[in-house]
């Protein structure tokens, strides 16, 4: 019971540390984009390019989240929990393609660089640092670590962060040593910031979607502790995978001697994966052996 109720708060928690955020970082964007086309500075654009996803990115999580939290139908059984993994899906190739095209826009102005009004964007790029270092304080009250679709958010907001960090950087050597070509450098360092996170988001996305086990249990070891139960004479169809990020779910038959009796064996099994590996939607089947049918249990 208190797990249900364990998740009911994790979830709470998660909405408003995104809804919080996406405010922010909404808001900061449109002072953001005004600034990157007053200073012609791509390092503020692709700032701006890559805040323009993660308030899309906090917004499709919220709505995520929302949707997550519908009830499940006769149609959709499990409800619209896997919508989450859909959003940090599309975060991922989002965060991507933002980055391939921040690269060639790098490139042409590494072959021609550009005037940028450095004061400006120095004052900017620093106003997006304080924005990003909130949003980001605000997403770690979420639970990112377990969660993944706060986790891609959190990681737009990270390489935003640094963003800005580079944008400030890149100001301060055009001010001072009139390196325009700091601008584009600055860009391609965050490029390859949002690439790598855009890549691993997708990545555990796609495992989830593939109904792939999840990281943190280990098929074999639950197969091992389910036949170290003395009842249990073999495990066959043991499938393991995630509905969203943080419910795991486990199906399996277990095969027991004709004397034994299944009840017991079944709430010793459930007992034993809810303590052990902390899987509570646990689906098994019984089957007794010798029983005709059984034969086809593997």
């Amino acid at each position: 019971m208190g797990h249900s109720h364990d998740h009911h708060r994790h979830g709470s928690n998660n909405k408003s540390a995104l809804k919080w955020a996406f405010f922010l970082i909404a808001s900061f964007m449109i002072v953001e984009v005004i600034g990157g086309i007053l200073t012609n500075s791509l390092a503020l654009m692709s700032d701006t390019g890559h805040m323009l996803s993660d308030a899309a990115a906090l917004g499709l999580s919220y709505a995520a989240m929302t949707l997550g939290e519908k009830a499940a139908s006769s149609k959709k059984t499990y409800g619209y929990k896997r919508f989450e993994i859909l959003a940090a899906f599309i975060n991922g190739i989002t965060l991507i393609a933002i980055s391939v095209y921040i690269f060639f826009e790098a490139y042409q102005r590494l072959m021609n660089p550009p005037e940028v009004v450095s004061t400006g964007m120095l004052v900017i790029s620093t106003l997006g640092l304080v924005v990003n270092i909130a949003a980001a304080f605000i997403l770690m009250r979420g639970d990112k670590d377990e969660n993944l679709n706060v986790r891609s958010a959190f990681l737009h907001v990270l390489g935003d962060l640094l963003g800005s960090v580079g944008a400030i950087l890149a100001a301060l050597l055009i001010l001072f040593f009139g390196w325009n070509i700091a601008d584009p450098i600055a860009s391609i360092i965050v490029a390859v910031l949002i690439i790598i996170s855009g890549y691993r988001v997708a990545r555990d996305s796609v495992h989830i979607l593939m109904e792939g086990a999840p990281s943190n249990i280990d098929s074999d070891n639950v197969k091992e502790k389910l036949l170290s139960l003395h009842e249990v004479q073999s495990v066959h169809d043991l499938h393991i995978w995630s509905i969203t990020s943080d419910f795991p779910a486990i199906s399996c038959h277990l095969v027991v001697k004709e004397s034994e009796d299944e009840q017991m064996v079944l709430s010793k099994a459930k007992k034993m994966l809810h303590d052990e590996f902390e899987l509570h939607h646990v689906t098994i089947q019984i089957d007794k052996e010798g029983i005709a049918g059984c034969e086809t249990c593997n």
